[in-house]
């Protein structure tokens, strides 16, 4: 029962990296349900107050989530539209085949977002990277929480 447990929570870790980057999936929550399993092994002794404060830290991260790119926004003038289209834009870069889409697509979807809204292009480009910078810092947050869990993941067997 044990190595199912620890096959599962392997591919929640994996899963929490992967939703560091899509935004319908909470990377670092995630991959704390992967620690959550891990603790319910045999194999793993983890402490009820390390799994407590791994979780203060996915809920604070999932709460940052929405408050840096919304800040980024802010900063640069942007608005709801610029952070729509950085969604938009999020997801058409992933499903596009060209390399570098996850990077693109958010500035270009966020510049259109800015485009539909304000008339003035100089105004659109400085919103939209202000859109850009705050979804990067933020993703990039989520990325490595999620790969630190992963890392107290493999700790734990070593």
């Amino acid at each position: 029962m044990d190595i199912i447990l620890i096959i599962v929570a392997a591919l929640f870790m994996i899963l929490g990296i992967i939703g560091s980057f899509l935004p319908v999936l909470p990377g670092p929550l995630t991959s704390w349900v992967g620690l959550l399993i891990l603790y319910f092994t045999e194999v793993v002794t983890i402490s009820k107050t390390f799994l407590i404060i791994t979780l203060l830290v996915a809920l604070l991260i999932w709460v940052l989530d929405y408050i840096i790119p919304a800040i980024g926004t802010k900063r640069f003038g942007g608005t709801k539209y610029g952070m729509i289209g950085t969604t938009i834009g999020l997801v058409v870069g992933l499903l596009s085949p060209m390399p570098g889409g996850i990077i693109i697509g958010p500035f270009v979807g966020a510049l259109i977002g800015e485009l539909l809204n304000k008339s003035d292009s100089a105004a659109a480009t400085k919103a939209a990277f202000g859109s850009f910078i705050g979804f990067l810092a933020s993703t990039f947050l989520k990325f490595i929480t999620a790969v630190i869990y992963l890392g107290f993941f493999v700790a734990f067997f070593f």
